[in-house]
């Protein structure tokens, strides 16, 4: 598998994973009533009667997004190395993006059935922004050690 892809699979993952439990301490809601919001982005309302396998269908669809956010910086960063060596700056830049996106583009667009701005109110935004610099952090961080670790060891065995 190649970096790039290993990278996005694995960063995806863990930040996706992470970004449910981030939610759910944001909301203090159990994880499973999150998978089902994540769900009713496809299927509406209707993913708050369902079980189990709604709530499949959720973790599916945040680990996939995630992948596919992750994978989106860790192109970019695998043809601009500068993004995964400065990667604490860029990452947090990136999440402040993927923050935009998500509020702006994504959850407009789907079926969920949010009230317009529900994660712009108050402390709401500042708790959800944290959760995304979080996850720009994660997903920097190991773009940052699958890309660039040829050239940390190239450099270590230069130095000796």
């Amino acid at each position: 598998m190649s970096p790039v892809l290993k990278c996005s699979v694995y960063a995806g993952l863990i930040a996706g994973t992470v970004d449910i439990a981030a939610a759910s301490l944001i909301n203090t809601v159990n994880p499973m009533a999150i998978l089902l919001a994540i769900a009713s982005g496809l299927l509406g309302k209707a993913a708050f009667h369902g079980g189990g396998g709604v709530m499949l269908l959720g973790l599916v669809l945040q680990w996939v997004m995630s992948i596919i956010i992750a994978g989106i910086f860790t192109l970019a960063a695998a043809r601009i190395p500068a993004l995964a060596r400065r990667w604490v700056l860029n990452g947090a830049l990136y999440g402040v993006v993927v923050f935009i996106v998500m509020n702006f583009v994504v959850v407009p667009l789907s079926v969920a059935p949010l009230k317009p701005g529900w994660a712009l109110s108050g402390m709401s935004v500042v708790k959800n922004l944290l959760a995304m610099l979080v996850f720009g952090w994660l997903v920097s961080f190991a773009a940052n050690r699958f890309l660039t670790a040829g050239v940390r060891t190239t450099r270590a065995v230069a130095i000796s």
